[in-house]
């Protein structure tokens, strides 16, 4: 199905992405949209000859571009992807707990299906046309017709352009500013595990346990949290609490008699999808970072934090689902994330990444670097549906007020 617009002296339609005919395309828009337009650092993204792949993993998804309709010389000069999963928006508690188990009082979590934007991307030369508006439009159409209830993006609270189209146009509202944490893999040294913490590798089935009990009523959970760590690029969900505590043989001995502390964390491969570079750096901070990493593998044991080569494509590991609970679990969430660093060395990495809310209370354990970091990415909620899936419900999510954490997918990333 296509969807034809007027744009100034030509058409324009708006169809379905057609991996063989308009990959080439595609890629050549995503490259000209990672320009910084001030011709200062730029963040390169390589898809990996896959356009799609930063939705590809998720339960429904699809992508649009955006073709000049010129009669033999037709452009791709724009593309949007996007995707459509049932996850947590808020809790509520039973009046009873008859038939479900569940213990008096306990909170219950309030499903629903959204959508979510990324990828929007409008040729330099095709911008203030409203071809980012048609794109917007058309998958919003496909988002109601797959039954969601509401539609979020992210992008940066500088990306004045993108806001004002969401905001000023679409209708979306400003809605949560989480962090997005990024943190060097050291080129010369691994960081040791202390012996006072234990580390256990869970199965897919045990994770999904414990997640299902800790995070259930957390903005943003996917009801299909199975899915995602099943996934081959889920690398493993990892448990860490004091090694005095009692010896856990199953996640059912955990649930019951969980220590005074502990900390949870999965991590997810993103280099199999996505490439990075940085371009525009100057040369003398190249000069001064591979320094670092000269003298890092010199003299490893020392231990000396390096800069990683981030001006050639690199990838880096994301980490997703991070709880714990208790006076330490801080500490405990530091060694996971340690654990994750030499994960990621091993695994060529250059970056360990992981995005938390804005009033995260565990921030203190997670290690990272203020100049590679996003302190304050904004994400807008718009609201598709009158009513969500799981019965009448008071109240509206965009209205809501933050919690304290947020559950970010891994597989859209």
């Amino acid at each position: 199905m296509k969807e034809v617009e007027s744009a100034e002296k030509y058409e324009v339609v708006v169809r379905e992405y057609e991996a063989e005919k308009d990959r080439s395309g595609a890629e050549a828009v995503d490259r000209m949209c990672d320009v910084s337009p001030g011709g200062g650092v730029s963040v390169f993204m390589d898809q990996l000859g896959d356009p799609v792949c930063r939705v590809r993993n998720s339960p429904a998804f699809l992508m649009l571009v955006a073709e000049t309709c010129v009669p033999g010389d037709g452009e791709i000069v724009g593309v949007i992807r996007g995707c459509v999963k049932t996850i947590t928006c808020g809790k509520t508690t039973p009046r009873s707990s008859a038939g479900g188990g569940m213990a008096a009082g306990e909170a219950v979590p309030i499903f629903t299906k959204a959508a979510y934007i990324l990828g929007l991307r409008v040729s330099p030369s095709h911008r203030r046309m409203g071809i980012g508006l048609k794109l917007v439009k058309r998958l919003e159409d496909w988002f109601r017709s797959n039954d969601a209830e509401y539609s979020y993006m992210a992008t940066d609270k500088s990306n004045l352009a993108s806001l004002r189209l969401f905001t000023h146009h679409l209708n979306y509202t400003k809605f949560r500013t989480p962090r997005i944490l990024v943190h060097p893999v050291f080129a010369g040294h691994r960081l040791p595990l202390p012996s006072s913490t234990t580390l256990l590798h869970l199965p897919p089935s045990s994770a999904e346990s414990l997640y299902r009990r800790i995070f259930s009523t957390t903005e943003f959970f996917p009801r299909d949290i199975d899915s995602i760590l099943n996934n081959p690029l889920s690398l493993g969900t990892f448990l860490a609490y004091p090694t005095q505590s009692f010896s856990y043989t199953t996640i059912h001995h955990f649930l019951t008699r969980p220590p005074k502390s502990w900390a949870v964390l999965s991590v997810w491969d993103s280099s199999s999808l996505l490439q990075f570079e940085l371009r525009g750096v100057p040369r003398l901070k190249k000069g001064m970072a591979w320094t670092t990493r000269a003298v890092d593998k010199a003299v490893p044991w020392l231990r000396i934090p390096s800069v990683p080569d981030l001006f050639s494509p690199f990838g880096g590991y994301f980490l997703y689902g991070i709880g714990g609970e208790g006076p330490e679990a801080d500490k405990m969430l530091r060694v996971l994330c340690r654990n994750a660093h030499n994960m990621a060395r091993e695994g060529g990495c250059r970056v360990v990444a992981t995005e938390v809310a804005a009033g995260e209370p565990l921030v203190k354990g997670i290690p990272y670097w203020r100049s590679l970091s996003f302190e304050e990415d904004l994400w807008c909620v718009k609201r598709l549906a009158d009513e969500y899936r799981d019965g009448a419900v008071v109240g509206d999510w965009t209205r809501s007020v933050p919690g304290t954490s947020i559950f970010v997918d891994p597989r859209e990333v």
